[in-house]
Order: C-alpha cells, then sequence, then structure tokens
C-alpha cells in the first residue's frame, strides 16, 4: 500500500475508529476500482432509497476532480487543440480526467418500463448484463444486504465475469456471500449504517484519485 493511500486510510480510520474493522475490505476494494480502470473498464453502481443517493455520489466523485486536481495529460490537450485551434485550449481547460462510471439508479425511463414490462427486481441486473464486461466492477449498496434487485445484479455480474462490491450493515446479508469483497459497517439500523456508508465510500474515492490521478498541485476541495 503506497504512503498516500495509507494515509487517506489512516484518515478515515481516525476520525471514524468503529470502522477499523473495514481496513482490509476497504483496500481491496480500492485494488478492485482501481484494476478495472487500468483495464479500460467500468464501475457501477446500484442501491435503493438512500442507498440510492449513495450510488449517485459515488459516480460524482469518480467522475470527476474529488480532493485533486486531474487536470488533462499533453497529449489529451494537444488532440482538442489541433482539432479546434481557436476553442481548444478553453476545452482542454475545463475538461477532467475521471473513471469511467454509471449509476444504474438513474435510468428513470428503463428502470419503469421493465418494473411495468417484466419484474422491478431485475432492473439492476438488465443493465448489468447490457452495460457490463468481464473486469468492469458493480457496487451494490444495501443496508440489510438482501436487497432483491440488487443481490440479482450481483448475482448476473458474477455470472459474467465482473467483479462485485457490497456495502452493507455489519451482517452482510445474501451480498456478502455473492461478493468478491464486502464492507461490512458496524451498524444494524439503517440510517446508522448509512452515515458510515458516506465516509467509507469517500475515503475509497479519494484513495482511487491518489493512486491514478499523479499530479504535482496541492490537494483541493472542489465540492
Amino acid at each position: 500500500m503506497s504512503h498516500y493511500l495509507q494515509k487517506e486510510l489512516d484518515a478515515l480510520l481516525t476520525n471514524y475508529p468503529q470502522l477499523s474493522s473495514c481496513r482490509d475490505d476497504i483496500w481491496n476494494v480500492c485494488a478492485l476500482v482501481t484494476g478495472c480502470y487500468r483495464q479500460g473498464g467500468l464501475v457501477m453502481t446500484c442501491g435503493n432509497g438512500g442507498s440510492a443517493a449513495d450510488a449517485e455520489h459515488i459516480v460524482g466523485e469518480l467522475m470527476k476532480s474529488f480532493k485533486r486536481k486531474r487536470l488533462l495529460s499533453g497529449e489529451q490537450r494537444a488532440v482538442l487543440e489541433a482539432a479546434f485551434p481557436g476553442e481548444g485550449a478553453y476545452l482542454a481547460d475545463h475538461l477532467q480526467q475521471g473513471i469511467p462510471a454509471i449509476s444504474l439508479v438513474s435510468q428513470v425511463a428503463l428502470l419503469s418500463a421493465f418494473a411495468n414490462d417484466v419484474v422491478p427486481d431485475m432492473a439492476f441486473a438488465q443493465q448489468v448484463f447490457v452495460y457490463g464486461c468481464p473486469g468492469d466492477v458493480l457496487i451494490g449498496l444495501s443496508t440489510s444486504g438482501n436487497s432483491r434487485n440488487v443481490v440479482n445484479a450481483c448475482r448476473v455480474a458474477r455470472a459474467y465475469g465482473m467483479k462485485t462490491v457490497a456495502l452493507t450493515g455489519e451482517h452482510g446479508g445474501k451480498l456478502r456471500d455473492i461478493c468478491d469483497v464486502t464492507v461490512r459497517v458496524p451498524a444494524n439500523e439503517t440510517c446508522r449504517i448509512q452515515e458510515y456508508h458516506l465516509p467509507v465510500y469517500h475515503a475509497l474515492c479519494a484513495m482511487v484519485e491518489r493512486d491514478l490521478f499523479h499530479f504535482p498541485e496541492e490537494d483541493v476541495q472542489t465540492q
């Protein structure tokens, strides 16, 4: 584990010492996500209710700068400036490097159509089946670990060679036995579990960013 990633993880556990039991699992999730990115893969997220909001939140942190500036490389800038000599610099200045990620909870038309025409508990699984490729990562959030639509999505992902991650409560539910890594925060009440999930995935996103984007600029808070 690099010094910088260790620093991010230590900061999480200093602020939330109750999460010390999740240390190795958080690191393992980081390794899965960075490996996925380096292989040109996609990260997908899903959940219900508050966990759906968390699924959206994770994608927001992966797709743009989180704690560090993610400037384009010289090669990336050159492509834009060559294509549009007058506007290329502006385009390059206002784009950021990101980790390809999609929230499966955002597809309102598809979700409602699939729930009406087929079955609700397979709507996330349908997206995984169509979007996903071997080596991609699915992150499912479920406080109980038993949400049927999340469980089914993870089953399909695993069957087709994708890596599966769950963020759950203490017991882990069905997802614990399905997923490659299950981060089981030490709580059993839904609201307490979700309160722990947020600092966990913030630390995870910061670790991934540290590992993938190496720039000399100082860390910046962008949101």
